[in-house]
């Protein structure tokens, strides 16, 4: 073989494997990807059962119920944006932080009832924080706006969803 044409079969062969690693980092990346999606997201353009996914919003007042399952703690509750409302349903200890009114992000999939089933759940960590996903879907749905002060009060939570019809 000539000195050119081994060259080329190395580079060719390199070209190859260069191209299946990034075929292998990006279908690892895929299967890892967790979307942020608020609940007016979520029900208008429903994800695949069983895809697991970030809900943001804030806790309506007077929805949280907790309950015992096998000796578990078992909390349920609803997550809004001002436009619509989520149940979600969390087994486990909440973490210390979370209240109704407050920004919440619940780690989970959407079941075949329309259920959030919650494996995490990420409560804010001070009076004044608020994730960056919730603030943006809040602001983007019209109901909050940072420029006009703190986000709305708990009481008016459970009044800004759209009834259901």
């Amino acid at each position: 073989m000539k000195r050119k044409t081994k060259r080329l079969w190395i580079v060719l062969g390199a070209m190859i494997c260069f191209a299946l690693a990034i075929t292998l980092i990006l279908s690892a990346f895929s299967n890892n990807l967790v979307y942020f999606k608020a609940p007016s997201q979520l029900i208008n353009h429903p994800t695949a059962k069983g895809t697991t996914i970030r809900l943001g919003g804030m806790v309506v007042a007077n929805s949280l119920h907790y309950s015992h399952h096998d000796q578990t703690p078992t909390a349920e509750f609803k997550v809004t944006d001002g436009q619509a409302a989520i149940e979600v349903h969390y087994t486990g200890i909440l973490p210390d932080l979370f209240r109704e009114g407050q920004s919440v992000i619940a780690i989970g999939s959407l079941d075949q009832n329309n259920i959030f089933t919650a494996n995490e759940v990420l409560a804010k960590h001070d009076e004044t924080y608020m994730p960056k996903e919730v603030a943006e879907a809040l602001q983007k749905s019209g109901k909050w706006d940072p420029k006009f002060g703190p986000p709305p009060d708990a009481d008016t939570w459970d009044h800004m969803v759209k009834p259901k019809q």
